[in-house]
C-alpha cells in the first residue's frame, strides 16, 4: 500500500513539531529536507523518532565518495527510514554509501527533480535532452545496478520504472497535488490518486497539506483519495 510522507518544509524545529502534534496519529511519516536540517541539525529528528515517527531525510548528498560514506554513516546513526543521494553523483559514489550503510535505512537516488523540465536540463547538462523521462530511466538504471533500494522520480515517469525495475524497487514521488491546488514551483506534479495508479510505493505531500488552513482536513483529504485509488487499482505494486 501507498504511504504518503509530509514534507516538513519549516522555518524551525518548533514549527515543525507544533505541527506534528497537531496532526497527530494521523501523520506517521516525516520529512526533514536541507531547510529543516541545516536550521535544527540532527536534533528535530531525534524529536520525530522520540514521538515514535519515521523519517525520510532528504539531503541529496552528491559530494566525492569519501565525504558522502561519512554522511551516510552519520544518517545511520539516527535511526531513520530513508535518505537520499543525487544519482547523478556516480557509480563509485553510490556504490560507497551502500556500502557505508548500517541498519535497516534505505537508500534511493534522486533522478530528475520535478522542477526541471527537459529545457532546464538542456541548459545544464549541455546537450539535447530528447525526453526527461528517459534521462529518469538512465539515473534509475545506475542506481539499481549501484546496489541501491529505489529511486525519487515524478509520478509521470513512475509507471515505466515500476515496469522495468519490479515490485522490489522503492519509489517515491514528490510533487503532489491535489486537484485545484496550486504548483508552486513543481513542473511535473500529479495528483496522489494518479500516483498510485503509476506505481508509486511513497507519495511526499508538503505544501497542499502543510500551508493549508486545516492541515489535518486536508491530509484527510489526500488519505482518502490513496486508499481511494488503492482499492481501484490494487496489485500496482506488483
Amino acid at each position: 500500500m501507498a504511504k504518503v510522507i509530509l514534507a516538513l518544509d519549516t522555518a524551525s524545529a518548533t514549527e515543525a513539531i507544533r505541527l506534528v502534534e497537531a496532526l497527530g496519529e494521523a501523520a506517521d511519516f516525516y520529512k526533514v529536507g536541507l531547510e529543516l536540517y541545516t536550521r535544527a541539525g540532527p536534533s528535530v529528528v531525534s524529536e520525530l523518532r522520540a514521538r515514535g515517527k519515521r523519517v525520510f531525510l532528504d539531503l541529496k548528498l552528491h559530494d566525492i565518495p569519501n565525504t558522502v560514506v561519512g554522511a551516510v554513516a552519520a544518517a545511520s546513526d539516527l535511526s531513520i527510514d530513508l535518505l537520499t543521494l543525487h544519482a547523478a553523483g556516480g557509480r563509485a559514489m553510490l556504490e560507497a554509501a551502500r556500502g557505508a550503510r548500517t541498519g535497516p535505512m534505505r537508500l534511493v537516488g534522486v533522478t530528475v527533480l520535478t522542477s526541471l523540465a527537459s529545457e532546464d536540463l538542456r541548459a545544464a547538462w549541455g546537450r539535447d535532452i530528447d525526453s526527461v523521462s528517459a534521462e529518469v530511466d538512465r539515473l534509475a538504471d545506475l542506481a539499481q545496478a549501484s546496489g541501491l533500494d529505489g529511486v525519487v522520480a515524478s509520478a509521470e515517469e513512475a509507471a515505466a520504472l515500476r515496469a522495468r525495475h519490479g515490485a522490489g524497487f522503492l519509489l517515491v514521488v514528490p510533487g503532489i497535488r491535489p486537484a485545484g491546488t496550486d504548483r508552486g514551483d513543481q513542473k511535473r506534479v500529479a495528483t496522489p490518486a494518479a500516483a498510485v495508479r503509476a506505481g508509486a510505493d511513497y507519495l511526499v505531500v508538503g505544501r497542499a497539506v502543510t500551508s493549508a488552513s486545516d492541515p489535518s482536513a486536508a491530509l484527510a483529504t489526500v488519505l482518502s483519495e490513496v486508499a481511494g485509488a488503492e482499492a481501484e487499482t490494487p496489485g500496482t505494486r506488483g
